[in-house]
């Protein structure tokens, strides 16, 4: 079988780039499964009920969100309902919302059918407090107790280190460990000895011209001055970051990873996150004020 995980969608350009892009892609070639990192979807940060539509009627089988997924109040009865969204597993158990997802293909595809788990961590090192990533992975592994073979691990983390020893970790008992967070696709991707798909990080799907999605100006302005700024999401060069993965849907066992980089033409409308007054990803989105 087939799967595509989709890096980080930042704001609009990154929604516009799934819903232009990812239907050619299923359509050209036979993706059986797709999901993607949506915690930066609205705006640069956080997910509003209307984007997860959005992005689940552009082909996205599978959300996954990470440290800011409590930015925006109205994402958190979506939470509680919606099968395709999962969080952090290792953040409380009182937190709204779910760490692992049991879905399965689509009629229609090559492994129609087929169970397929979806976990999402948060790491710790330079990231908010959260519980141990590593406890966490075991109890979803123990809680899906072999209810799906192919199983695939979204690591939303900042350290290199700390994303690399949980692929290590995991080698053999799931199907991809994908790291996600840092916006820059690394160039590490390889399946382990155990038959696990690993990368570091895929990447960012939105604005390239920028500096990990927001403009250049605004970020240089604050480093320069060290003053707070309103960090609008750049638009120029928005392209789609991503990886194939190829594996045995009855071993779940991955036979190939590959990096996908699609560039999105034309233009895209600027989005404002933040600003007074200026418009907002989603109608009534209002971002929590200290979430992580």
């Amino acid at each position: 079988m087939h799967i595509l995980f989709i890096g980080d969608v930042v704001g609009k350009p990154g929604r516009e780039a799934v819903r232009r892009l990812l239907p050619a892609c299923r359509r050209e070639q036979p993706l059986d499964f797709v999901a993607a990192n949506a915690e930066n979807a609205a705006g640069g940060s956080g997910l509003a009920p209307g984007l997860a539509a959005e992005l689940f009627a552009a082909g996205v089988d599978c959300l996954t969100m990470g440290d800011h997924v409590f930015r925006r109040r109205e994402i958190l009865p979506l939470l509680q309902t919606e099968e395709r969204l999962v969080r952090p597993a290792n953040y409380s158990a009182r937190a709204v919302g779910k760490g692992v997802a049991l879905l399965h293909t689509a009629a229609g595809t090559t492994a129609a059918g087929t169970p397929v788990a979806v976990i999402n961590l948060v790491g710790r090192t330079f990231m908010q407090p959260a519980d141990s990533p590593f406890d966490a992975v075991d109890r979803a592994l123990n809680l899906l107790a072999g209810s799906a073979r192919v199983i695939l691990v979204d690591f939303h983390a900042e350290a290199t280190s700390e994303k690399v020893a949980m692929g290590r970790y995991l080698d053999g008992r799931v199907t991809a460990v994908i790291g996600t967070h840092t916006h820059v696709p690394t160039a590490d991707e390889v399946v382990l000895p155990g038959g696990t798909a690993y990368i570091t990080d895929v990447g960012m799907t939105g604005p390239h011209d920028s500096v990990i999605g927001r403009r250049t100006d605004r970020v240089i302005e604050a480093l320069l001055t060290q003053m707070p700024t309103r960090f609008e999401v750049a638009t120029g060069d928005v392209r789609l970051n991503a990886v194939l993965i190829e594996a045995d849907a009855e071993s779940g066992r991955a036979r190939s990873i590959r990096r996908v980089a699609l560039r999105l033409e034309g233009p895209v409308e600027e989005e404002v996150s933040g600003a007074a007054g200026a418009r907002q990803p989603d109608a009534g989105a209002q971002e929590v004020v200290g979430a992580p």
